[in-house]
């Protein structure tokens, strides 16, 4: 029989206090859940060790009885000794010995190892294969939701305005995910029932998908408005005039009156982004000029000389 170093498994030190080995604990197992890494053996394995490492060091009686012996070990080792040497019975549970300590539910059991509820050879020896429920005591397997899972997901805004899908493989399975129209950056969208699988009949979690709109050259995004800069030469400022402006859906033909300032903004109503409660409803467009200046010609320059020298002599 192999021995296990339990808190080598867990990566803590022989002297760490409860809460410590708890919060390791779960941190290493939101890590290699199952759930979070369908498919991944080596995951699946790992969890199954921290779980048992876990299960060995959160109860008292177990802890004290599992540092004595792997102080004998320890020992044992020093002075030369060999696994195949070294006397395991004095350390083998006793029937009924832990009949009735128990840290975790049967249903945690079945997450940590697929209902087999085996643990290694050497806790099996160590503990005794009843120290998670009476002896001869079973439990019945109550249906059970199977968990929800996350991906993260990032588009572009014109993604976001019109609607998209995303292939997302979960598991063994593969799906085609519709993200709708107007998700903002941090939405998350919920997939019903395509998470992950339920136990004993149970129905299947959710799979919700973390959304991250990636920026625009073009526009910006204030909740469901649109902002973006609309170049308009000077003489158009000056005189009036329209500006054709593409838009997200099509373009309009943008009517700029006299003397406009760089700055000014319009405002398109209803020509934002969708609104994801109730799609058919949107934001508004705004449309700030940017005043520009074009490309003269020699009798053009001539001319804005002789009328800026007219008004400087006014």
């Amino acid at each position: 029989m192999d021995f296990k170093d339990y808190y080598a498994v867990l990566g803590v030190s022989p002297d760490a206090d409860e809460q410590t080995i708890k919060r390791t604990y779960r941190k290493l197992a939101r890590q290699y859940h199952p759930d979070v890494n369908p498919g991944d053996k080596q995951a699946e394995d790992r969890f199954k060790e921290i779980s048992e490492a876990y299960q060995a060091l959160s109860d008292k009686e177990r802890r004290e009885k599992y540092d004595a012996m792997r102080a004998q070990y320890q020992q044992w080792q020093q002075r030369g000794g060999s696994t195949g040497g070294f006397d395991w019975g004095q350390w083998e549970a006793q029937p009924g010995q832990y009949a009735y300590s128990r840290t975790v539910s049967p249903e945690d059991l079945q997450d940590m190892f697929g209902g087999e509820g085996s643990f290694s050879d050497f806790f099996s020896s160590i503990f005794g294969q009843g120290g998670f429920s009476g002896a001869g005591q079973t439990y019945e397997t109550r249906p059970r939701r199977g968990r929800d899972a996350e991906v993260e997901a990032e588009i572009t805004l014109e993604e976001a305005f019109h609607g998209t899908t995303r292939s997302i493989q979960i598991g063994d399975r593969r799906i085609e995910a519709r993200i709708p129209p107007g998700v903002r950056d941090g939405s998350r969208v919920r997939l019903s029932g395509q998470g992950g699988p339920g136990a004993a009949g149970g129905p299947a979690g959710d799979l919700y998908l973390a959304i991250t709109v990636e920026p625009n050259a073009i526009w910006e995004r204030d909740g469901d408005n649109l902002i973006r800069d609309v170049d308009v030469d000077m003489f158009t400022a000056a005189a009036g005039g329209s500006v054709r402006v593409p838009l997200m859906d099509g373009s309009v033909n943008l009517k700029i009156p006299p003397q406009t300032q760089a700055g000014k903004t319009f405002r398109l109503r209803g020509k934002g982004m969708p609104k994801i409660e109730q799609p058919s409803e949107r934001g508004d467009a705004y449309l700030r000029a940017r005043i520009v200046l074009p490309s003269l010609s020699t009798e053009e320059l001539d001319t804005l000389r002789t009328m800026a020298e007219a008004r400087q002599a006014r």
